[in-house]
């Protein structure tokens, strides 16, 4: 694990070196596109820079809120293109699913979309998946902008500042917030888990009836 990021961080550090602060952009853009590329090691990595006097702090935050905002921008229209009735059609092929759950998961985000879209930008994982569901309901743009960029702004103002304190230890975030996204993981499987064994109880209540 430890070499994968070092070679992450030096790939990093490349596009960095050769594009400036609007590497970090890019950088951060590719991250919400390509989730396996860590936002924890990007963004520390840049503050570190930035501690140096190579960046700015202030232009890397900006440059980085901009790459959240295009690439959640980008993902919305794939959900607005993939559409709801596209969604639901896919989630009928999938056994275990009933679609009373995805009528039900449906009218929750509706219900707590600017919610979910703002502290979802502040989860691993989620914060590039969430933009998707906003695509497939819609959401209206400039919400989804806004609250985009306001829980974005959070997460990455808050891992550059930590990287330009933490200097040349600005890995450690890395490590840290890894532990963060197992827990995450953790409860998502837990999660599917308990999905599929209530089905598979029910079917077989059914069944027996």
């Amino acid at each position: 694990m430890l070499g994968i990021f070092k070679d992450i961080e030096a790939w990093v550090t490349a596009v960095m070196e050769r594009l400036g602060e609007p590497g970090v952009g890019l950088l951060v853009l590719l991250e919400n596109l390509f989730p396996p590329i860590p936002s924890e090691i990007i963004l520390p990595l840049a503050g570190f820079t930035a501690s140096q006097g190579e960046f700015t702090l202030i232009g890397v935050i900006f440059w980085a809120t901009l790459g959240s905002v295009i690439g959640a921008i980008a993902l919305y229209y794939v959900g607005a293109i993939l559409g709801r009735e596209r969604t639901r059609y896919i989630f009928q092929k999938m056994p275990l699913v009933s679609m009373k759950d995805v009528d039900k998961t449906e009218a929750w985000f509706i219900k707590h979309e600017v919610k979910t879209v703002f502290f979802g930008r502040m989860v691993p994982i989620f914060r590039s998946l969430i933009s998707i569901p906003a695509g497939v309901e819609r959401m209206n743009m400039t919400l989804f902008i806004l609250y985009t960029a306001a829980g974005s702004l959070i997460w990455n103002s808050t891992l550059v500042t930590i990287g330009f304190i933490l200097g040349e230890n600005f890995h450690l975030v890395a490590e840290y917030v890894s532990y963060f996204q197992y827990v995450v993981i953790a409860l998502v499987l837990a999660g599917i888990t308990y999905f599929i064994a209530s089905r598979l109880r029910s079917a077989k209540i059914n069944k027996s009836q």
